[in-house]
């Protein structure tokens, strides 16, 4: 789903918020391209309007659509923010000199992952939260049928799980992406697409966004989402039967990252957008619009629902070799021709 927004401030005088599909090109504008809930990308907009005056033109995005509508722009940007939403895209975009490097001063307060991100993209990109990948489940119709949670990768091999999984396609969906990523580093790229292949028949559905499984679960239209659980998470708070888990064998995770889009039209509205969105007062935005992922400064306090990476058996992602545009081409060619193409 695509939405455009613009924060008026007589709307915010009023206590609520205008949203209209506006271009914001004049000075003290800014455009962002947002990858996460669109409650998060909307209260993002308008916390930093309310904070600098300054006018926020704002779409929601899943990942692989931001990176191709960069790439598409490229010549003529049309945004100056890529704020939220798994980092492998943003080392891509990066690589191709999509983005342009800037060095925030926040750069000193934020933990070790986040500068990782920061430097692999050669100052292009920088971690603002970080995400663990792993399943939603409708805890109500399990119980209905008499079926145990799944707790590991093999678990949704189980004849019960036949056309009861979902999951989003890698080519649309960074979340997706990650979890292409993570089973090829997990049991080998060979081993990896035998289990994908067969995964493929308890697949019900290959949504073009990693928030879609989530939201399916939780109405029972689907028995198990593949997801980044703090998606599920909010489900849960939100008062659907659902829970999440985190499988046996490890799983890989994101560094959800934020980037200037080169060739800005805006850019000292984006780089205060950046330094901004590094500050725990923004990121504690994320808790209050019911998001719980791991916040990348230090000083930002992690909401109390939010999983513990610590508590979860990741992986060593590789995201050097998985951020490369080579490689993440190349995967998603495999997986076109292999798994997709299974569908046809």
């Amino acid at each position: 789903m695509t939405i455009s927004v613009k924060i008026s401030a007589a709307a915010l005088l009023l206590g609520s918020s205008l949203f209209v599909s506006v271009s914001a090109q004049a000075a003290g504008a800014l455009t962002v391209y947002c990858g996460v809930q669109e409650e998060w990308c909307q209260a993002m907009a308008v916390s930093f309007q309310r904070t600098t005056g300054i006018q926020v033109a704002l779409t929601r995005k899943s990942a692989g659509e931001t990176l191709a509508q960069v790439r598409a722009e490229s010549n003529n940007p049309k945004a100056d923010i890529w704020w939220g939403g798994p980092g492998d895209p943003q080392l891509q975009a990066s690589e191709e000199g999509l983005l342009q490097a800037y060095e925030s001063p926040m750069l000193k307060e934020l933990h070790p992952w986040a500068v990782s991100q920061f430097k692999q993209s050669k100052g292009k990109s920088v971690g603002i939260y970080a995400g663990a990948l792993g399943f939603i489940y409708n805890v109500d119709e399990l119980k209905k049928r008499n079926i145990a949670a799944p707790k590991c990768w093999s678990d949704l091999l189980r004849p019960e799980f036949k056309a009861e999984v979902q999951a989003a396609n890698p080519n649309s969906s960074g979340t997706a992406y990650t979890t292409l990523a993570t089973l090829v580093q997990l049991f080998g790229e060979d081993d990896g697409f035998s289990y994908m292949k067969k995964l493929h028949p308890q697949m019900n559905q290959y949504t073009k966004s990693g928030i879609a499984p989530a939201n399916a679960a939780a109405r029972g239209e689907t028995l198990v989402g593949i997801i980044f659980i703090h998606d599920g998470v909010t489900q849960k708070i939100n008062g659907f039967p659902v829970d999440v888990a985190t499988p046996c064998e490890g799983t890989g995770y994101e560094i959800g990252s934020m980037s200037i889009i080169n060739g800005a039209k805006n850019l000292d509205s984006a780089k205060k957008w950046y330094d901004w969105a590094l500050t725990p007062a923004a990121q504690e935005i994320a808790g209050q619009n019911k998001s719980y992922q791991v916040p990348s400064n230090k000083k930002s306090p992690i909401p109390p629902e939010a999983p513990r990476l610590s508590d979860i058996r990741l992986i060593d992602y590789n995201f050097q070799k998985y951020g490369t545009a080579d490689e993440r081409k190349r995967l998603l060619t495999r997986w076109d021709n292999e798994i997709r193409a299974a569908s046809n």
